[in-house]
């Protein structure tokens, strides 16, 4: 049976097609309220099913908010998600997403469907990258973004901002102070008694990755610590189970050290992910390996996303608060007016049990 079309309700209702579609598309030229009543119930009458792009050139909107995500199995982007999801609910907008697998020509393609669906705003979570390799790649992204905001798009990224973009572009963006704040971690994990490091950190060029990479090593070095030595690998719980399993053969194989735990029973070695679920990976690698965390290998992570909650031993980890992550973008790419310069999210390190000394109380640590 084919669909009811907008001539068929006008008939139907005795009205012009025009009437009828100020009534069912949203004008602000709408009819008194009788007309508008007997049109509705025509529409409903027969079935009708407005045209969402109609109803978006009438209203000058068309109520899409745009998300793309990196991996949307990420505990870290689903989150982020949810924030989003919330702060739409009193903003008369659908959100539509996309899960781009880390791939920048996908999210081109992305970019470039949701400025065709005339959405009215797109939010970016997820790591720039900005390794030679990615040169090309990104300035079409960032050609995208320029075409769409120069037809009324609003867009806004979480963490760093797009690749090559001038502050009159416009763009917005909520800053994380990844850096700072695994600074703050190396710092905290010296003064608990650590003395050697390794850092499983995302590929060369990963923006976010390589923030809390050399923010780690700062902190070694303002604890008179030597730089961690670091192990590059995709920025996933693959990657992390992978470097784990290479490093921790080679510290089994060392005729060095016999086993990984230094002689007074401590971890001989501290290992920090540069995120949770990297972390997650390195953890069921060292497992695998018939090594104990954190007797034999202490482990630290980034991010603090929810799957810690059930995580056995609690990981050690930066808090970001995720969800309101996707909260203030939200929040800032739909502000009438450009906001001011915003100062960068702030976390929280949180010490636990995955990283804890023999002669470390058992109670958590936490850092503001």
């Amino acid at each position: 049976m084919p669909a009811c079309t907008l001539y068929e309700v006008a008939r139907h209702a005795g009205v012009s097609l025009a009437t009828a579609s100020r009534v069912l598309n949203g004008s602000s030229r709408r009819p008194g309220g009788a007309i508008s009543e007997r049109v509705q119930a025509s529409a409903a009458e027969l079935g009708y099913i407005a045209n969402a792009q109609a109803q978006g050139l009438a209203k000058k909107s068309s109520g899409i908010l745009g998300l793309i995500l990196h991996d949307i199995s990420d505990p870290y982007f689903s989150t982020i998600a949810r924030g989003v999801q919330e702060a739409v609910q009193d903003q008369e907008k659908v959100v539509l997403l996309a899960s781009t697998g880390r791939s920048l020509e996908t999210e081109r393609h992305a970019i470039a469907t949701f400025a065709a669906r005339r959405a009215d705003a797109i939010v970016i979570a997820g790591s720039r990258t900005d390794s030679p390799a990615a040169g090309e790649e990104n300035s079409l992204i960032l050609a995208e973004l320029r075409r769409y905001k120069a037809n009324g798009g609003r867009v806004c990224v979480i963490g760093h901002p797009v690749i090559g973009s001038r502050p009159d572009d416009g763009f917005r963006t909520v800053p994380v102070s990844n850096r700072a704040l695994s600074s703050r971690l190396a710092a905290d994990l010296a003064a608990a008694g650590h003395r050697h490091f390794r850092v499983l950190a995302g590929p060369d060029g990963l923006v976010t990755s390589d923030a809390r990479l050399n923010g780690f090593q700062e902190g070694l070095r303002q604890a008179g610590l030597r730089p961690a030595e670091v192990h590059r690998t995709d920025f996933t719980r693959g990657g992390g189970y992978g470097a784990a399993v290479e490093l921790g053969t080679r510290l089994k194989a060392s005729e060095r050290v016999e086993s990984p735990s230094g002689p007074d029973g401590t971890p001989a070695l501290c290992v920090f992910a540069a995120s949770d679920v990297m972390a997650i990976g390195a953890i069921a690698g060292f497992r695998e390996l018939g090594l104990r965390i954190p007797e034999d290998i202490a482990v630290a992570g980034f991010d603090d996303i929810e799957t810690l909650r059930d995580f056995t031993p609690a990981l050690t980890t930066v808090q970001l608060p995720l969800a309101e992550l996707g909260r203030q973008a939200v929040a800032r790419v739909l502000a009438q007016e450009v906001p001011e310069a915003v100062s960068s999210i702030e976390g929280t390190v949180v010490l636990r049990r995955s990283t804890e000394l023999p002669s470390a109380q058992t109670s958590p640590q936490h850092r503001p």
